[in-house]
């Protein structure tokens, strides 16, 4: 009876052994695509588009899809760093997501002065450590004014993306 516990235990330690080392390999392989954006067909028909009528919303959307969250769905970015990391007057990254914005490319939502949370449609960007999704979400926390209005625009705007 001892031999078949001891036996039963080393079997058992084994097996933990082996689940660990595929579970080490798992996470290993989810690193490797940390910074992996996914662009799907609809968001290449987006940026094909850009390009050819607006050329700089189409360097403010890539910019925008390169540095977007996998956690949440979004950045949160002020608008004097994007300015200067494309090189930018900041007046044109203001009409640029603008203009994106009304073109349902994303949902822009102020957060401070000259700082917004900007939102890509999932169904065209989505930046995750996996490779495939069933659905998307925005896991975010975004702070607003309490004001009525703006949070009625805030509910607008979301409806709009997610509707879109």
């Amino acid at each position: 009876m001892l031999v078949a516990t001891d036996e039963h235990r080393r079997l058992r330690k084994m097996e933990l052994e082996a689940q660990d080392r595929q579970d080490e390999a798992e996470r290993e392989a989810k690193r490797k695509n940390r910074g992996f954006s996914q662009v799907y067909p609809k968001g290449w028909r987006r940026l094909q588009s850009l390009i050819q009528q607006n050329p700089a919303a189409a360097r403010v959307y890539a910019f925008l899809a390169e540095h977007i969250d996998g956690t949440a769905g979004a950045v949160v970015v002020e608008q004097k760093v994007m300015a200067a990391a494309l090189g930018v007057h900041e007046v044109t990254i203001r009409r640029q997501t603008k203009f994106l914005e009304q073109q349902g490319a994303l949902v822009r939502i102020k957060v401070g002065t000259g700082v917004y949370a900007y939102a890509l449609d999932p169904e065209e960007v989505w930046k995750t450590w996996d490779d495939q999704k069933d659905n998307a979400a925005f896991i975010t926390k975004t702070l607003v004014r309490k004001s009525d209005k703006e949070n009625n625009e805030v509910r607008r705007k979301l409806k709009v993306m997610l509707e879109g």
